[in-house]
């Protein structure tokens, strides 16, 4: 038996307003993701900037840096999802794994500059954060993380598979292998930890490799894991709203 009109109507009223809060949410939420880029833009100006007075430092060892080259991935990233989320109902499914991915990358940048940070006070090495590292290592990435929180709790956009665990290990091992490559050639790496001289021999390198590998994939577990809650949680408050 069809709804009457009234309750039809009802119906109606209800999934407009909350399409139109959805509307709302979406375009605050892509003027924060571009606002992010922003910031990740003159982090990343600033710091080649702070690098450049290093006299001894070559330009082309800046884009050799995984913090930086996710960082201009980011940048590209959050530009596309801005323009998605200012203009769109909803992301395209591939955006989802991609934000969090993109995500990932920034969060282990912080981690592992942290644990450089640790590592450097225990040799008694002065490491100097200027203020453009202080932005990418830490304030994007924050940022980054409460974007992609978010958008979790709009729950507008498809889940993030499952897949994703897989696919963010492609970029790294890649740069992995690069890294190795060009360092064995001109005797430079951008992390001490993939110098065998400083720590121990390809084994030391497999060790630190294999516990990044580990944050990898303990954080993006863990994002795929909430993001799919959460927009199952706001799939039934949704559907709950029309009832």
């Amino acid at each position: 038996m069809p709804p009457a009109p009234a309750e039809a109507d009802g119906r109606d009223a209800v999934s407009t307003r909350v399409r139109a809060r959805t509307t709302a949410s979406r375009r605050a939420l892509g003027g924060f993701r571009l606002a992010i880029a922003v910031i990740e833009i003159v982090a990343l100006v600033g710091n080649y900037q702070y690098v450049l007075e290093f006299p001894l430092f070559a330009a082309v060892n800046f884009f050799s840096y995984f913090t930086i080259l996710s960082a201009m991935l980011a940048v590209v990233t959050l530009l596309i999802a801005a323009g998605y989320a200012l203009r769109q109902h909803r992301d395209p499914p591939w955006l989802a794994a991609l934000r969090t991915i993109i995500t990932v990358y920034l969060l282990v940048s912080g981690i592992v500059f942290a644990l450089i940070a640790v590592q450097a006070s225990t040799r008694d090495y002065r490491l100097e954060v200027p203020w453009s590292d202080t932005l990418l290592h830490f304030v994007v990435p924050v940022l980054a993380l409460v974007a992609w929180s978010v958008d979790a709790v709009i729950a507008v956009n498809p889940p993030v598979p499952w897949a994703t665990i897989g696919w963010v290990l492609v970029f790294p091992s890649g740069w992995l292998v690069y890294t190795l490559i060009r360092g064995a050639d001109i005797g430079w790496y951008p992390y001490f930890f993939l110098d065998a001289s400083q720590v121990g021999g390809a084994a030391g390198i497999a060790a630190y490799c294999a516990l990044v590998l580990l944050i990898f994939v303990g954080i993006t577990s863990v994002l795929v894991s909430i993001h799919r809650r959460l927009a199952l949680r706001g799939v039934r408050r949704r559907l709950a709203r029309r009832v």
